[in-house]
């Protein structure tokens, strides 16, 4: 379960609207440029978002994304479904085709409990939680999401 480039601008873009004035349309270049990442392909990201529901957009000068909900109605495991794909929960760690307790492979039994933790981890992390550490100045948003498993056992 390593984070692609993709999810991770995801989740650094949502963790900076979170951090806006409630409502406030962000601009895919103020975004871009506040995270040090390419426009155009934060753009396509952040339209995936629009797609799946987590972001609003708005066309026009004044246009934009917000979040469509508080960042404590979001998950870091809506944002990685959405970005990763569906299969992210459910594929191999060896990347096997079928690997399932009936026809397991090497690591299977030792990686299951390990996945069970952090999907847990994923589901009760809130975009909130991760924008209040970012608020909080202990973590820069840059350094989101490397840092957000550290961030979380504390």
């Amino acid at each position: 379960m390593i984070l692609s480039r993709t999810s991770q601008y995801a989740v650094q873009a949502l963790i900076y609207m979170a951090t806006q004035p409630n409502a406030t349309p962000a601009l895919n270049k103020d975004i871009a440029s506040k995270l040090g990442v390419p426009a155009p392909y934060l753009a396509k990201i952040l339209q995936n978002l629009a797609k799946g529901n987590l972001l609003f957009s708005f066309r026009g000068r004044l246009g934009g994304f917000c979040l469509r909900e508080s960042g404590a109605e979001i998950t870091l495991m809506q944002i990685l479904l959405l970005t990763e794909g569906p299969a992210f929960t459910q594929s191999c760690l060896l990347g096997l085709k079928k690997c399932s307790d009936e026809t397991a492979c090497p690591l299977h039994f030792r990686w299951k409990p390990v996945k069970a933790k952090i999907i847990e981890l994923l589901e009760e992390t809130t975009l909130e939680k991760l924008a209040k550490a970012v608020e909080s100045g202990k973590y820069r948003l840059a350094d989101m999401p490397g840092q957000l498993f550290e961030q979380l056992k504390a």
